[in-house]
């Protein structure tokens, strides 16, 4: 029933006559891989000596974002003032060099699950990442192999503004030639689900974290699934209420 009334305030909420997903667009952090924690770490290592105030579990909050909108972020909340290009690589070099240092990331749990129902189900999955982190982009043909085609990403590195701007989805739709009621985000975190719901498409978030359900649903998601598994064993019920719709 839930999912029903999801599919029908979206319909209505957008004037679509339906939804025909072609693509799922995907994010990477706390969707694909348990990274989190470690980015969390990591920022916070780098960016508190520097003289920030800021709580740990205040990243989650910003996930989504470039490393560098999350630096200028924060250092114009807490000094006033915008760094340069350079200042701003710098600091993130040292983030990713704290990253490096953390004990290893496993794959999210259900995430190789949910791919599976994905592609059985004939839709294409198209990475819409704000991270650049190397370590884990490379890592995706290992730990999903031939789930995401280097034409079917988004990362850091494509956009110029990022989430929680429709940019990166925006940028999904056009990589996978669909239009907003022919795909679905997969988030985990506010600021992406800002992004995917201004970029009109149908948002699914999985609570991965410790930010409260409502927070995903304010920030504008369509549906929250409780975990991983719990999304990865409804998806073709999901799939077969959109067809529908049809």
């Amino acid at each position: 029933m839930q999912e029903k009334e999801a599919i029908k305030n979206y319909l209505t909420t957008h004037h679509a006559a339906c939804i025909t997903p072609k693509a799922a667009l995907i994010d990477m952090d706390g969707v694909l891989y348990d990274s989190m924690k470690n980015h969390v770490e990591a920022w916070y290592r780098t960016l508190t000596p520097l003289g920030i105030h800021c709580s740990r579990d205040e990243f989650y909050l910003y996930e989504g974002r470039t490393g560098s909108s999350t630096i200028r972020y924060l250092f114009e909340k807490q000094f006033g003032r915008r760094l340069t290009d350079e200042e701003c690589a710098e600091i993130y070099k040292t983030k990713v060099e704290h990253f490096h240092q953390l004990p290893p990331i496993a794959p999210m749990p259900g995430a190789d699950r949910m791919l599976q129902r994905l592609v059985a189900n004939g839709i294409r999955p198209v990475l819409v990442t704000g991270s650049g982190q190397s370590s884990l982009i490379d890592r995706l043909d290992h730990d999903y192999p031939s789930v995401f085609e280097p034409a079917y990403r988004v990362t850091a590195y494509d956009v110029k503004i990022g989430k929680p701007n429709p940019e990166p989805y925006l940028m999904g739709l056009t990589k996978a030639g669909v239009n907003a009621h022919e795909a679905f985000v997969i988030e985990n975190a506010p600021l992406g689900v800002t992004a995917g719901a201004a970029a009109q498409v149908f948002t699914v978030a999985v609570d991965t974290g410790p930010i409260p359900p409502q927070a995903l649903l304010d920030a504008g998601a369509d549906l929250v699934y409780p975990t991983m598994p719990d999304f990865a064993e409804h998806i073709d019920h999901l799939i077969e209420l959109f067809k529908q719709t049809r």
